[in-house]
């Protein structure tokens, strides 16, 4: 199949519908799961470490949320350029690349010993870490029909669940053994498997050696309404459905970040979990997640075999999403570990839900070419959105010692952004470049 073109797979014909399409495009999905998984590894350590850091090195809460916003800043900027790279260079190469800036990054942190050299430290992550996404998404455009786009995003999203609840259970056993400095170098082996496992496995569908003839129909099937014309930054952002997703992005990429850097030290301060116990609440609320990002990918399926179009289904599942996650703020009025857990578990599965078919709205919107761009917009707003949340939480928390206004924050803005999407981008419509 080496060198086929996507208009003679085109001119071959569909599968037949009782042809055996084949499996390796989920095999592909499975190697995003890994790498998503390590990548949300690497940014958690931090978090659960805070208590401990704030008794080594003296980290204050206003510290803290610098050395966050350090992180986010950072990532705004590199993902912007990340979406650009893996434009030009393609998903295999600049994956690779990717996954080995933010990992010899992440093990830079165990060489920090004061708030001004984890900065640095979370700086040189940011720009790593901000590659993911965008390759990710990528690959999930060249590998899958647009039917299947939410799912395999769902499916690979959700490693951002199984990195957090990983790290409650190894940062922690490390920690108490080998000291901080050693937590942040236990998941370099994990990122140096990946990168061999990529370099050896991946290829684009028309060059994959092991892909059936109708798995690359299949994926394919849409191909001539989707590759479209490289377009440049500029010309992106003078779209309605640009800002329709990049608003998306900064309103609600925000709390996700709230729940990875805060839920520790939330814990930690309103039921007085120590290091040693902060593992199972963390590990409840991030499985629940997982739920979350695997059922809200599946979610516009069931609205699809009730008639809706395939655009009118994801907008129904992210309004799904967007309601339940509004009961919580009520976990400001909370007094029972248990409840706040399942509370937090609903929030985060409805986030992940939400995410899982945001992430797909830019390739129902743009060609395949510019997929990668979009999504780096997207991501650099979202980060912009992080970095000031970071920045006034550290603030919020050392006046007030009260998590009340960001939790009422998370619970508001979903449907917000549900709103501004629906009048930036009515039903998705699909954007046309002239060649």
């Amino acid at each position: 199949m080496a060198g086929t073109t996507d208009i003679q797979i085109l001119e071959e014909g569909d599968a037949s519908p009782g042809a055996r399409i084949g499996r390796v495009r989920w095999t592909i999905c499975a190697m995003l799961f890994i790498a998503t998984s390590i990548n949300y590894m690497d940014r958690q350590v931090l978090a659960i470490l805070k208590p401990t850091l704030q008794h080594s090195i003296g980290m204050s809460e206003v510290g803290y949320g610098n050395v966050v916003a350090c992180f986010t800043i950072a990532y705004a900027i590199g993902i912007l350029a990340a979406g650009r790279f893996v434009d030009k260079v393609g998903t295999r190469i600049g994956y690779m690349v990717i996954m080995a800036v933010w990992s010899l990054s992440a093990m830079g942190h165990a060489l920090a010993n004061s708030v001004l050299e984890f900065g640095i430290a979370r700086v040189c992550l940011g720009l790593g870490e901000s590659g993911n996404f965008p390759a990710a998404i990528k690959t999930v455009a060249e590998w899958f029909p647009q039917r299947e786009r939410s799912l395999a995003t769902g499916i690979f999203n959700s490693g951002t669940n199984l990195g957090a609840i990983l790290a409650p259970i190894i940062v922690p056993w490390v920690t108490i053994r080998y000291g901080w400095h050693a937590a942040f170098l236990a998941t370099g082996i994990f990122s140096a498997l990946w990168i061999v496992m990529w370099y050896s496995k991946y290829r684009k569908p028309a060059d994959h050696p092991t892909l059936t003839g109708a798995e690359l129909r299949f994926i394919y099937q849409e191909a001539a309404e989707q590759m479209g014309p490289s377009t440049p930054w500029a010309k992106l952002l003078g779209y309605r459905q640009t800002w329709a997703f990049a608003t998306g992005k900064f309103l609600t990429d925000p709390i996700w970040w709230l729940y990875l850097y805060w839920l520790p030290s939330f814990f930690s301060a309103k039921f007085g979990l120590d290091l040693s116990h902060l593992g199972l609440p963390l590990v409840i609320v991030y499985n629940a997640s997982v739920v979350g990002s695997i059922g809200g990918g599946w979610l516009p399926a069931p609205f699809r075999r009730l008639g809706m179009s395939a655009v009118k289904a994801r907008m129904t599942a992210m309004f799904v999403c967007a309601c339940a996650v509004v009961p919580v703020f009520l976990i400001n009025y909370l007094h029972s570990e248990w409840a706040a857990i399942g509370l937090l578990g609903l929030a985060a599965a409805a986030h992940q839900g939400w995410s899982a078919n945001l992430f797909s709205t830019p390739s129902d919107m743009f060609p395949r070419s510019a997929v990668g761009s979009v999504t780096g917009i997207g991501g650099m707003t979202g980060s912009v959105g992080g970095f000031l949340l970071a920045l006034s939480a550290g603030h919020i928390l050392q006046l007030t010692h009260s998590y009340a206004s960001l939790f009422a924050l998370a619970a508001s803005v979903y449907l917000l952004s549900f709103v501004i999407i629906l009048m930036l981008a009515p039903g998705l419509k699909k954007v046309e470049f002239s060649k």
